[in-house]
Protein backbone atom coordinates (compact mmCIF):
# COMPACT_ATOMS: atom_id res chain seq x y z
CA UNK A 1 0.00 0.00 0.00
CA UNK A 2 2.78 2.46 0.79
CA UNK A 3 4.31 1.79 -2.63
CA UNK A 4 1.06 3.13 -4.11
CA UNK A 5 1.22 6.14 -1.77
CA UNK A 6 4.77 7.00 -2.82
CA UNK A 7 3.82 6.54 -6.46
CA UNK A 8 0.89 8.90 -5.94
CA UNK A 9 2.91 11.61 -4.16
CA UNK A 10 6.12 11.27 -6.14
CA UNK A 11 9.64 10.99 -4.74
CA UNK A 12 10.24 14.66 -3.91
CA UNK A 13 7.08 15.77 -2.11
CA UNK A 14 7.46 13.55 1.01
CA UNK A 15 11.09 14.63 1.45
CA UNK A 16 10.31 18.32 0.96
CA UNK A 17 7.29 18.23 3.26
CA UNK A 18 9.21 16.35 5.96
CA UNK A 19 12.09 18.83 5.97
CA UNK A 20 9.61 21.70 5.78
CA UNK A 21 7.73 20.54 8.88
CA UNK A 22 10.87 19.67 10.89
CA UNK A 23 11.47 23.29 12.05
CA UNK A 24 8.08 23.30 13.80
CA UNK A 25 9.29 20.46 16.00
CA UNK A 26 12.56 22.29 16.69
CA UNK A 27 11.35 25.79 17.52
CA UNK A 28 9.34 25.15 20.69
CA UNK A 29 12.14 23.42 22.60
CA UNK A 30 14.81 25.49 20.86
CA UNK A 31 13.26 28.78 21.95
CA UNK A 32 12.96 27.57 25.54
CA UNK A 33 16.60 26.48 25.70
CA UNK A 34 17.86 29.61 23.93
CA UNK A 35 16.01 32.12 26.10
CA UNK A 36 16.80 30.19 29.28
CA UNK A 37 20.51 30.26 28.47
CA UNK A 38 20.72 33.87 27.33
CA UNK A 39 18.46 35.34 30.02
CA UNK A 40 19.32 32.99 32.86
CA UNK A 41 15.60 32.83 33.71
CA UNK A 42 13.32 29.84 33.26
CA UNK A 43 10.33 32.13 33.80
CA UNK A 44 11.38 34.34 30.88
CA UNK A 45 11.96 31.25 28.74
CA UNK A 46 8.49 29.99 29.64
CA UNK A 47 6.90 33.30 28.63
CA UNK A 48 8.68 33.35 25.28
CA UNK A 49 7.84 29.70 24.63
CA UNK A 50 4.25 30.27 25.69
CA UNK A 51 3.95 33.22 23.31
CA UNK A 52 5.27 31.04 20.48
CA UNK A 53 2.70 28.32 21.28
CA UNK A 54 -0.11 30.89 21.51
CA UNK A 55 0.90 32.40 18.19
CA UNK A 56 0.86 29.01 16.51
CA UNK A 57 -2.49 28.11 18.07
CA UNK A 58 -4.12 31.30 16.78
CA UNK A 59 -2.27 31.64 13.50
CA UNK A 60 -2.52 28.05 12.26
CA UNK A 61 -6.26 28.05 11.46
CA UNK A 62 -5.93 31.46 9.79
CA UNK A 63 -3.23 30.16 7.47
CA UNK A 64 -5.33 27.08 6.82
CA UNK A 65 -8.35 29.16 5.89
CA UNK A 66 -6.29 31.39 3.61
CA UNK A 67 -5.02 28.35 1.73
CA UNK A 68 -8.56 27.03 1.37
CA UNK A 69 -9.56 30.32 -0.24
CA UNK A 70 -6.47 31.24 -2.24
CA UNK A 71 -4.47 28.02 -2.67
CA UNK A 72 -1.33 26.88 -0.91
CA UNK A 73 1.37 28.34 -3.13
CA UNK A 74 1.31 32.03 -2.28
CA UNK A 75 0.21 31.59 1.33
CA UNK A 76 2.82 28.97 2.23
CA UNK A 77 5.58 30.85 0.41
CA UNK A 78 4.81 34.05 2.31
CA UNK A 79 4.45 32.27 5.65
CA UNK A 80 7.67 30.28 5.20
CA UNK A 81 9.79 33.33 4.47
CA UNK A 82 8.11 35.37 7.22
CA UNK A 83 8.62 32.54 9.69
CA UNK A 84 12.31 32.23 8.79
CA UNK A 85 12.72 35.97 9.40
CA UNK A 86 10.78 35.83 12.69
CA UNK A 87 12.80 32.89 14.04
CA UNK A 88 16.06 34.59 13.08
CA UNK A 89 14.89 37.81 14.76
CA UNK A 90 14.07 35.86 17.92
CA UNK A 91 17.57 34.37 17.96
CA UNK A 92 19.22 37.77 17.50
CA UNK A 93 17.03 39.35 20.18
CA UNK A 94 17.82 36.61 22.66
CA UNK A 95 21.54 36.87 21.99
CA UNK A 96 21.28 40.65 22.46
CA UNK A 97 19.51 40.13 25.83
CA UNK A 98 16.40 41.97 24.67
CA UNK A 99 13.65 42.72 27.22
CA UNK A 100 11.14 39.97 27.98
CA UNK A 101 8.33 41.85 26.24
CA UNK A 102 10.25 41.90 22.95
CA UNK A 103 11.06 38.21 23.25
CA UNK A 104 7.37 37.49 23.75
CA UNK A 105 6.39 39.59 20.73
CA UNK A 106 8.95 37.87 18.50
CA UNK A 107 7.97 34.46 19.91
CA UNK A 108 4.35 35.19 19.09
CA UNK A 109 5.28 36.21 15.54
CA UNK A 110 7.41 33.09 15.13
CA UNK A 111 4.42 30.98 16.16
CA UNK A 112 1.80 32.83 14.15
CA UNK A 113 3.78 32.56 10.90
CA UNK A 114 4.45 28.80 11.08
CA UNK A 115 3.59 27.72 7.51
CA UNK A 116 1.62 24.65 8.70
CA UNK A 117 3.41 22.30 6.33
CA UNK A 118 2.20 19.23 8.25
CA UNK A 119 -1.57 19.81 8.00
CA UNK A 120 -1.27 21.32 4.52
CA UNK A 121 0.73 18.30 3.33
CA UNK A 122 -2.14 16.11 4.57
CA UNK A 123 -4.65 18.26 2.71
CA UNK A 124 -2.56 18.19 -0.46
CA UNK A 125 -1.97 14.44 -0.29
CA UNK A 126 -5.66 13.72 0.25
CA UNK A 127 -6.54 15.99 -2.67
CA UNK A 128 -4.08 14.12 -4.90
CA UNK A 129 -5.55 10.79 -3.80
CA UNK A 130 -9.15 11.90 -4.38
CA UNK A 131 -8.31 13.35 -7.81
CA UNK A 132 -6.71 10.07 -8.83
CA UNK A 133 -9.91 8.22 -7.95
CA UNK A 134 -8.40 6.49 -4.91
CA UNK A 135 -10.74 4.68 -2.54
CA UNK A 136 -11.11 5.37 1.18
CA UNK A 137 -8.55 2.70 2.09
CA UNK A 138 -5.90 4.44 -0.01
CA UNK A 139 -6.80 7.79 1.54
CA UNK A 140 -6.40 6.17 4.95
CA UNK A 141 -2.98 4.90 3.95
CA UNK A 142 -2.00 8.40 2.83
CA UNK A 143 -3.07 9.79 6.21
CA UNK A 144 -1.12 7.06 8.02
CA UNK A 145 1.96 7.95 6.01
CA UNK A 146 1.57 11.66 6.75
CA UNK A 147 1.02 10.90 10.43
CA UNK A 148 4.22 8.89 10.52
CA UNK A 149 6.16 11.79 8.97
CA UNK A 150 4.80 14.01 11.74
CA UNK A 151 5.77 11.54 14.45
CA UNK A 152 9.30 11.16 13.09
CA UNK A 153 9.70 14.92 12.81
CA UNK A 154 8.63 15.41 16.42
CA UNK A 155 11.17 12.80 17.50
CA UNK A 156 14.08 14.10 15.43
CA UNK A 157 13.35 17.82 15.92
CA UNK A 158 13.95 17.95 19.69
CA UNK A 159 16.85 15.53 19.27
CA UNK A 160 18.57 17.93 16.85
CA UNK A 161 17.97 20.80 19.28
CA UNK A 162 19.44 18.85 22.16
CA UNK A 163 22.46 17.86 20.09
CA UNK A 164 23.06 21.43 18.94
CA UNK A 165 22.71 22.73 22.50
CA UNK A 166 25.23 20.17 23.76
CA UNK A 167 27.76 20.63 20.96
CA UNK A 168 27.43 24.35 20.23
CA UNK A 169 24.55 26.59 21.35
CA UNK A 170 20.71 26.51 21.16
CA UNK A 171 20.94 29.44 18.75
CA UNK A 172 22.53 27.09 16.21
CA UNK A 173 19.45 24.87 16.26
CA UNK A 174 17.06 27.76 15.68
CA UNK A 175 19.17 29.21 12.89
CA UNK A 176 19.15 25.78 11.25
CA UNK A 177 15.36 25.75 11.63
CA UNK A 178 15.16 29.16 9.95
CA UNK A 179 17.30 27.90 7.06
CA UNK A 180 15.13 24.81 6.64
CA UNK A 181 12.03 27.01 6.65
CA UNK A 182 13.41 29.31 3.97
CA UNK A 183 14.59 26.48 1.72
CA UNK A 184 12.10 23.65 2.14
CA UNK A 185 9.08 25.74 3.06
CA UNK A 186 9.64 27.55 -0.23
CA UNK A 187 10.15 24.25 -2.06
CA UNK A 188 6.90 22.89 -0.60
CA UNK A 189 5.07 26.04 -1.66
CA UNK A 190 6.42 25.96 -5.21
CA UNK A 191 6.07 22.20 -5.78
CA UNK A 192 3.70 21.54 -8.72
CA UNK A 193 1.29 19.64 -6.47
CA UNK A 194 0.41 22.90 -4.67
CA UNK A 195 -2.33 23.41 -7.23
CA UNK A 196 -4.02 20.14 -6.26
CA UNK A 197 -6.02 21.82 -3.49
CA UNK A 198 -7.50 24.58 -5.64
CA UNK A 199 -11.27 24.18 -5.86
CA UNK A 200 -13.23 24.85 -9.00
CA UNK A 201 -16.38 26.97 -8.51
CA UNK A 202 -19.46 24.82 -8.32
CA UNK A 203 -23.08 25.08 -7.29
CA UNK A 204 -22.20 23.90 -3.80
CA UNK A 205 -19.62 26.68 -3.38
CA UNK A 206 -21.80 29.47 -4.78
CA UNK A 207 -24.62 29.20 -2.23
CA UNK A 208 -23.47 32.10 -0.07
CA UNK A 209 -21.10 32.73 2.79
CA UNK A 210 -23.31 31.06 5.38
CA UNK A 211 -23.26 27.78 3.49
CA UNK A 212 -19.52 27.95 2.86
CA UNK A 213 -18.75 28.38 6.54
CA UNK A 214 -21.05 25.64 7.80
CA UNK A 215 -19.36 22.77 9.63
CA UNK A 216 -21.00 19.74 11.24
CA UNK A 217 -21.01 19.73 15.02
CA UNK A 218 -18.81 16.65 15.05
CA UNK A 219 -15.93 18.68 13.58
CA UNK A 220 -15.75 20.60 16.84
CA UNK A 221 -15.79 17.38 18.85
CA UNK A 222 -12.82 16.17 16.82
CA UNK A 223 -10.98 19.41 17.54
CA UNK A 224 -11.72 18.93 21.22
CA UNK A 225 -10.25 15.46 21.27
CA UNK A 226 -7.05 16.81 19.70
CA UNK A 227 -6.75 19.41 22.46
CA UNK A 228 -7.03 16.54 24.95
CA UNK A 229 -4.42 14.55 23.01
CA UNK A 230 -2.11 17.55 23.25
CA UNK A 231 -2.80 17.68 27.00
CA UNK A 232 -1.66 14.08 27.25
CA UNK A 233 1.57 15.00 25.48
CA UNK A 234 2.22 17.98 27.75
CA UNK A 235 1.38 16.17 30.98
CA UNK A 236 3.44 13.14 29.99
CA UNK A 237 6.39 15.36 29.16
CA UNK A 238 6.15 17.08 32.56
CA UNK A 239 5.82 13.76 34.38
CA UNK A 240 8.71 12.17 32.52
CA UNK A 241 10.92 15.17 33.25
CA UNK A 242 9.99 15.17 36.93
CA UNK A 243 10.48 11.42 37.39
CA UNK A 244 13.83 11.27 35.64
CA UNK A 245 15.03 14.13 37.85
CA UNK A 246 13.82 12.30 40.95
CA UNK A 247 15.71 9.21 39.79
CA UNK A 248 18.88 11.24 39.24
CA UNK A 249 18.87 10.76 35.46
CA UNK A 250 17.48 13.98 33.96
CA UNK A 251 19.33 13.39 30.69
CA UNK A 252 17.10 10.36 30.08
CA UNK A 253 13.94 12.47 29.74
CA UNK A 254 14.45 13.24 26.08
CA UNK A 255 15.35 9.64 25.29
CA UNK A 256 12.24 8.33 27.01
CA UNK A 257 10.05 10.74 25.06
CA UNK A 258 11.84 9.85 21.83
CA UNK A 259 11.29 6.14 22.46
CA UNK A 260 7.58 6.81 22.78
CA UNK A 261 7.65 8.69 19.48
CA UNK A 262 9.46 5.88 17.69
CA UNK A 263 6.84 3.36 18.85
CA UNK A 264 4.04 5.69 17.79
CA UNK A 265 5.57 6.14 14.34
CA UNK A 266 5.99 2.39 13.88
CA UNK A 267 2.39 1.69 14.83
CA UNK A 268 1.26 4.55 12.60
CA UNK A 269 2.79 2.85 9.59
CA UNK A 270 0.96 -0.36 10.45
CA UNK A 271 -2.44 1.37 10.47
CA UNK A 272 -2.68 0.82 6.72
CA UNK A 273 -3.13 -2.89 7.45
CA UNK A 274 -6.32 -2.39 9.50
CA UNK A 275 -9.23 -4.01 7.60
CA UNK A 276 -11.51 -1.53 5.85
CA UNK A 277 -14.55 -3.14 7.46
CA UNK A 278 -13.51 -1.62 10.79
CA UNK A 279 -15.04 1.83 10.53
CA UNK A 280 -13.44 5.08 11.57
CA UNK A 281 -15.77 5.64 14.51
CA UNK A 282 -14.99 2.17 15.85
CA UNK A 283 -11.28 2.84 15.44
CA UNK A 284 -11.62 6.15 17.28
CA UNK A 285 -13.36 4.55 20.24
CA UNK A 286 -10.88 1.68 20.36
CA UNK A 287 -7.96 4.11 20.25
CA UNK A 288 -9.32 6.24 23.09
CA UNK A 289 -9.99 3.11 25.17
CA UNK A 290 -6.36 2.11 24.60
CA UNK A 291 -5.23 5.57 25.70
CA UNK A 292 -7.02 5.10 29.02
CA UNK A 293 -5.86 1.54 29.66
CA UNK A 294 -2.25 2.18 28.69
CA UNK A 295 -1.91 5.51 30.51
CA UNK A 296 -3.06 4.31 33.94
CA UNK A 297 0.24 2.45 34.65
CA UNK A 298 2.00 5.84 34.49
CA UNK A 299 0.62 6.51 37.96
CA UNK A 300 2.61 3.65 39.45
CA UNK A 301 6.03 3.75 37.74
CA UNK A 302 8.96 4.18 40.11
CA UNK A 303 12.04 3.15 38.15
CA UNK A 304 13.69 4.13 34.91
CA UNK A 305 13.17 0.71 33.34
CA UNK A 306 9.47 0.72 34.21
CA UNK A 307 9.13 4.25 32.82
CA UNK A 308 10.63 3.22 29.50
CA UNK A 309 8.36 0.18 29.29
CA UNK A 310 5.14 2.00 30.16
CA UNK A 311 5.81 5.03 27.98
CA UNK A 312 6.84 2.98 24.95
CA UNK A 313 3.70 0.85 25.21
CA UNK A 314 1.57 3.98 25.62
CA UNK A 315 3.11 5.35 22.42
CA UNK A 316 1.40 2.53 20.54
CA UNK A 317 -1.98 4.20 21.19
CA UNK A 318 -1.04 7.71 20.10
CA UNK A 319 -0.70 7.27 16.33
CA UNK A 320 -3.97 5.31 15.87
CA UNK A 321 -5.83 8.07 17.68
CA UNK A 322 -4.20 10.91 15.75
CA UNK A 323 -4.51 9.24 12.36
CA UNK A 324 -8.14 8.28 12.96
CA UNK A 325 -9.13 11.80 14.02
CA UNK A 326 -7.48 13.24 10.91
CA UNK A 327 -9.30 10.62 8.85
CA UNK A 328 -12.66 11.42 10.42
CA UNK A 329 -12.10 15.10 9.81
CA UNK A 330 -11.29 14.46 6.15
CA UNK A 331 -14.57 12.53 5.81
CA UNK A 332 -16.64 15.06 7.76
CA UNK A 333 -15.76 18.62 6.73
CA UNK A 334 -16.39 20.23 3.33
CA UNK A 335 -13.43 20.03 0.96
CA UNK A 336 -13.37 23.83 0.80
CA UNK A 337 -12.53 23.96 4.52
CA UNK A 338 -10.24 20.96 4.80
CA UNK A 339 -6.95 22.84 5.19
CA UNK A 340 -8.42 25.08 7.86
CA UNK A 341 -9.80 22.06 9.72
CA UNK A 342 -6.52 20.15 9.53
CA UNK A 343 -4.71 23.23 10.85
CA UNK A 344 -7.23 23.51 13.69
CA UNK A 345 -6.41 19.93 14.73
CA UNK A 346 -2.69 20.62 14.80
CA UNK A 347 -3.20 23.90 16.64
CA UNK A 348 -5.37 22.06 19.16
CA UNK A 349 -2.51 19.71 19.93
CA UNK A 350 -0.16 22.67 20.43
CA UNK A 351 -2.62 24.50 22.69
CA UNK A 352 -3.42 21.44 24.78
CA UNK A 353 0.24 20.55 25.16
CA UNK A 354 1.27 24.05 26.22
CA UNK A 355 -1.55 24.40 28.74
CA UNK A 356 -1.10 20.95 30.23
CA UNK A 357 2.67 21.36 30.41
CA UNK A 358 2.25 24.55 32.43
CA UNK A 359 -0.35 23.08 34.79
CA UNK A 360 1.17 19.62 35.23
CA UNK A 361 4.65 21.08 35.61
CA UNK A 362 3.49 22.99 38.66
CA UNK A 363 1.70 19.92 39.99
CA UNK A 364 4.85 17.85 39.55
CA UNK A 365 6.91 20.42 41.46
CA UNK A 366 4.56 20.26 44.43
CA UNK A 367 3.37 16.67 44.42
CA UNK A 368 5.77 14.67 42.27
CA UNK A 369 5.54 12.95 38.90
CA UNK A 370 2.29 11.01 39.64
CA UNK A 371 0.40 14.31 39.85
CA UNK A 372 1.49 15.23 36.32
CA UNK A 373 0.72 11.75 35.03
CA UNK A 374 -2.74 12.03 36.60
CA UNK A 375 -3.43 14.94 34.24
CA UNK A 376 -2.51 12.69 31.31
CA UNK A 377 -4.84 9.95 32.54
CA UNK A 378 -7.64 12.47 33.03
CA UNK A 379 -7.19 13.74 29.47
CA UNK A 380 -7.30 10.16 28.18
CA UNK A 381 -10.56 9.51 30.02
CA UNK A 382 -12.02 12.70 28.59
CA UNK A 383 -10.98 11.57 25.09
CA UNK A 384 -12.77 8.27 25.59
CA UNK A 385 -15.93 9.94 26.86
CA UNK A 386 -15.91 12.33 23.92
CA UNK A 387 -15.52 9.51 21.41
CA UNK A 388 -18.66 7.87 22.78
CA UNK A 389 -20.75 11.06 22.51
CA UNK A 390 -20.37 11.08 18.72
CA UNK A 391 -21.59 8.37 16.41
CA UNK A 392 -21.23 7.76 12.70
CA UNK A 393 -24.04 7.81 10.18
CA UNK A 394 -23.20 6.22 6.84
CA UNK A 395 -25.62 7.53 4.23
CA UNK A 396 -23.40 6.26 1.41
CA UNK A 397 -19.73 5.98 0.63
CA UNK A 398 -18.95 8.99 2.83
CA UNK A 399 -19.37 8.67 6.58
CA UNK A 400 -20.72 11.66 8.47
CA UNK A 401 -20.37 12.06 12.22
CA UNK A 402 -23.20 13.40 14.29
CA UNK A 403 -23.73 13.92 17.99
CA UNK A 404 -25.21 10.88 19.67
CA UNK A 405 -28.98 11.17 19.79
CA UNK A 406 -29.19 13.55 16.85
CA UNK A 407 -31.78 12.85 14.17
CA UNK A 408 -30.64 11.61 10.79
CA UNK A 409 -31.62 13.64 7.77
CA UNK A 410 -32.76 12.27 4.45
Amino acid sequence: MYRDTLSLLGPALPVVSFLGRLPTAMCQLGSLLLVAETSGSLATAGLAGGALAAGQTLGGPVIGRLTDRHGQRGVVLTASLANAVAVTALVLAALAHAPTAWLMVLGGLAGATVPQVGPLARTRSVALARRSGADDRTVGTVLSFEGTLDEVSFVLGPAFVGLAAAVAHPAAALLLAALLLAVFGTAFALHPTARATLHEPSASTRTGAAERTRLPGSAYALRGTMVLQGAMFGASQAGITALTEELGAPAQAGLVYAAMGVMSAAVGLSMAAVPARIGLTTRWRAATAALVVLSVPLLFVGSLGALYAVVVVLGAAYAPHLITVFGLTERTVPATRLAESMAFLTSGIVAGQALALAVSGRLAEGHGAPAAFAVAVGAAVACALLSWTVRAAVPGPVRELRPAGAERSG
